[in-house]
């Protein structure tokens, strides 16, 4: 809220340098900030009396906008790569998708092994199993599993994690 929006009695007001102005009137706040040619801008609307500062509304509006794209800049989006597998898969092939996996933990991302079921493959799921206990424990050295084999519909699927250094 800024100028004429802010309908409290009084405020804890803050001047245009920082410093404590004290609990005054809302209209008196108003005539000090037309004075200096600023906007009476409330900072703290739960605090009891609000606060409110003497400052640029405009340069205050963009130096928020500023900080939120800073900080935007410093994160990091953990993607969830997906790598299928089936159980009648032959070891060269089974290494391809290792180094696929590998590569996409070492950028940081999270790995989906899917280890996919069909027609009669559904009745032998359980025999299958160490395919996905394999592939875990040979990317033991970068990665620790962040969900053990879970069997969901006609697949068994398993989440790896780059491991913290």
């Amino acid at each position: 809220m800024i100028n004429e929006q802010i309908r409290d009695k009084e405020v804890l007001l803050i001047g245009e340098n920082g410093e404590k102005l004290g609990i005054i009137s809302t209209r008196d706040a108003l005539q000090m900030a037309k004075e200096a040619e600023l906007d009476l801008v409330k900072i703290a609307p739960t605090a009891k009396p609000p606060v409110c500062k003497i400052i640029d509304y405009g340069k205050y509006r963009y130096e928020l906008a500023r900080k939120e794209k800073e900080a935007k800049k410093k994160q990091k989006v953990i993607e969830v790569k997906e790598v299928r597998l089936s159980p009648n898969i032959d070891t060269n092939d089974l290494n391809t998708k290792m180094s696929a996996a590998r590569k996409f933990l070492e950028k940081g991302d999270k790995v989906k092994v899917t280890l996919r079921f069909r027609g009669r493959e559904m009745a032998h799921m359980s025999k299958s199993r160490y395919i996905l206990d394999d592939f875990a424990e040979k990317l033991a050295d970068i990665a620790v599993i962040d969900k053990p084999p879970k069997v969901e519909g006609r697949s068994m699927v398993i989440f790896l994690n780059a491991k913290r250094q």
